[in-house]
């Protein structure tokens, strides 16, 4: 303690000013991690950006470390590098068709212009707040051409794209970038309005069976009557080539009909010379 006590007393201006000196170069260092981008603001206005959004590089190039700054004239602003989310509040948007939807959608942003961003917006949050009003109109007047059928198709995804390109343009004022934009939900209310959407389309359902089934029963008929045509077109052609022959396979079928029946105890009687028995006879 003593050793330590003397120490301080005959080294106390050093110690202080070494310890000055080490409060002033950590004050002057600032580490920029790799999903951060750092805008240096000297006196008010933009200086430098380190570590800058830049496509198509890895990370690790683009320049995250260490940042030199001048004390009390410099200030470092970070700016996130990562895409960000923007979720709408679930809204009513009335659609061509004039069917109010419960629309639920999302857009993903990135910054790509750090110092425009500070200038206009300060920070990734209100660069948010300021989309998102923007959003919800594009949301608005794109829903209110497309009908509430078209949501349901392919058609939707050209919805959104076109969205998109109006939401980029404005998120570029504010240095940014959408990514993409998309319809989580799009929903009848609940009520009455839902209620009658079901209704048609259970009822357009049940119309599309009956004229399905109907088509069905005509080709029947139709595969029916032709099936008939050839079988008769096949028995006369048989019977104007061999009359006798035709005649005896006809007459054996209704002797097949007429007696072959098991269990049946029907009794049948008939003369002897009947017309009807003639194959029997060999005639």
């Amino acid at each position: 303690m003593n050793a330590l006590h003397n120490l301080w007393q005959e080294q106390k201006a050093a110690i202080i000013a070494i310890a000055v000196v080490l409060v002033g170069v950590a004050s002057c260092l600032k580490v920029v991690d790799e999903k951060t981008q750092a805008v240096v603001v000297r006196l008010g206005q933009p200086e430098r950006v380190v570590n800058r959004f830049r496509p198509n590089v890895d990370f690790g190039q683009t320049g995250a470390g260490l940042v030199w700054r001048i004390p009390f004239m410099e200030q470092v602003v970070e700016v996130d590098k990562r895409i960000l989310d923007l979720d709408m509040e679930r809204q009513q948007v009335l659609s061509a068709d004039q069917r109010r939807l419960e629309v639920d959608a999302f857009a993903r942003f990135r910054i790509i212009d750090p110092v425009r961003m500070v200038q206009t917006a300060g920070t990734t949050d209100r660069v948010a707040e300021q989309l998102q009003p923007i959003l919800n109109s594009a949301l608005r007047q794109e829903l209110g051409k497309r009908s509430f059928g078209s949501l349901l198709t392919a058609d939707r995804g050209k919805a959104m794209e076109q969205i998109r390109e109006g939401l980029d343009r404005e998120a570029r004022e504010y240095g940014a970038q959408v990514i993409d934009v998309r319809i989580k939900r799009a929903d009848l209310p609940e009520g009455t309005p839902l209620e009658s959407a079901f209704t048609r389309m259970a009822t357009a359902r049940q119309q599309e069976a009956a004229t399905i089934r109907a088509q069905g029963q005509k080709t029947a008929q139709i595969i029916r009557a032709t099936a008939e045509a050839t079988a008769a077109k096949t028995y006369a052609d048989a019977f104007n080539k061999d009359p006798a022959f035709y005649d005896f396979y006809r007459a054996m079928q209704s002797y097949d009909a007429t007696f072959a029946q098991k269990g049946s105890s029907t009794a049948i009687v008939l003369s002897p010379d009947n017309e009807y028995l003639k194959q029997f006879k060999g005639k």
